[in-house]
């Protein structure tokens, strides 16, 4: 690493723009190598991600450093982390290898006389009630389009969306993330409920009392998500104790699996369980259990990255989801 001193801070260091730093000698082989360094924070991670050398990356670390005249990074007993220069730059590359993968994604569309890819990812209860009608409308307007879509947790999401492996996001900003690396656009709240099997001992006795839930087991989402904060939440406020029995996983098929064969609750997106509960899904074996309250988790918005643009296709996407989103606002409880 290179001993140069600094003082810049890094957002003026970068503000020339990246044009001034490729002609300053950076290539694109070393803005995927700060990116790798990023995610990774150790060299030969990074390097074996770009399938190059360690040896390779140290020389390439030497060349960026030389070019910002200022250290990229700083090692650590086990492994590197990037200095606030570093970070910054990290972020641009980012955007740069994202447009250069668009241009390249759009001349391949246009030679196979594709419609264009999009990538999104969606918590799950707008994933069906947004995604899936806007996907299928897109479908219909555009049949070569190529959709990929992810359904996960708000924080998996965003990770993604920083990384530029999704163009947007139907989900929520996480509470250790600054807001201000987003374009949001709030949505709706999402409501959610508690579902058990269509003959657990719960079900026929009218609402379910908060202190009648814990002396089952439960299979939740794990500590810290969203969705089981805010159920946590509701038995703090009725100075119920929590469960104590919680089987923790992030898939939404295990849960309903493990529901339909044991006597576990679960809480789920109420729309998703209004349609596992349909009698043609898991031969309507699910049911939602009467509460003495609503449980309702914070809006979820639109979200795409601060100053990057979205590739045609995926604006297209993204109007019609806007528009559902509208439509469903507007119709009848």
């Amino acid at each position: 690493m290179t001993e140069t001193p600094w003082s810049e801070d890094p957002a003026d260091l970068i503000a020339e723009g990246t044009a001034s730093l490729l002609r300053a000698g950076l290539k694109l082989g070393h803005l995927r190598l700060i990116v790798a360094l990023d995610e990774q924070e150790k060299v030969s991670a990074a390097a074996s991600l770009l399938n190059i050398t360690q040896p390779a990356a140290s020389r390439m670390i030497a060349e960026i450093e030389s070019i910002l005249q200022a250290p990229l990074c700083e090692r650590l007993p086990r492994g590197v982390i990037l200095t606030p220069i570093g970070k910054v730059l990290a972020r641009r590359a980012r955007s740069v290898l994202l447009e250069l993968r668009e241009a390249e994604r759009e001349v391949a569309d246009l030679r196979a006389g594709r419609g264009g890819s999009v990538f999104l990812g969606a918590v799950t209860a707008p994933a069906i009630e947004l995604a899936v009608p806007a996907i299928a409308r897109a479908r219909a307007l555009y049949p070569k389009m190529d959709i990929n879509i992810q359904v996960d947790t708000s924080t998996v999401l965003v990770r993604e969306l920083l990384a530029s492996r999704q163009d947007f996001i139907i989900a929520r900003v996480p509470d250790d993330l600054d807001p201000r690396l987003f374009r949001t656009k709030m949505l709706s709240s999402e409501r959610a409920c508690l579902v058990v099997r269509r003959d657990h001992p719960l079900i026929g006795q009218g609402v379910v009392r908060l202190e009648d839930l814990t002396q089952f087991d439960w299979v939740m989402q794990p500590s810290g998500t969203l969705l089981r904060r805010t159920v946590e939440r509701v038995f703090m406020a009725h100075n119920v104790p929590l469960p104590s029995r919680v089987l923790n996983t992030t898939s939404l098929l295990l849960s309903m699996v493990l529901v339909a064969e044991t006597d576990a609750i679960t809480p789920i997106a109420y729309d998703m369980a209004r349609f596992v509960n349909r009698p043609d899904k898991l031969g309507g074996r699910i049911d939602i259990l009467p509460l003495p309250v609503d449980i309702w988790v914070e809006p979820y918005s639109l979200i795409t990255v601060r100053d990057r643009g979205l590739s045609p296709a995926a604006e297209v996407l993204y109007q019609l989801v806007e528009e559902e989103a509208a439509r469903s606002a507007s119709a009848p409880p």
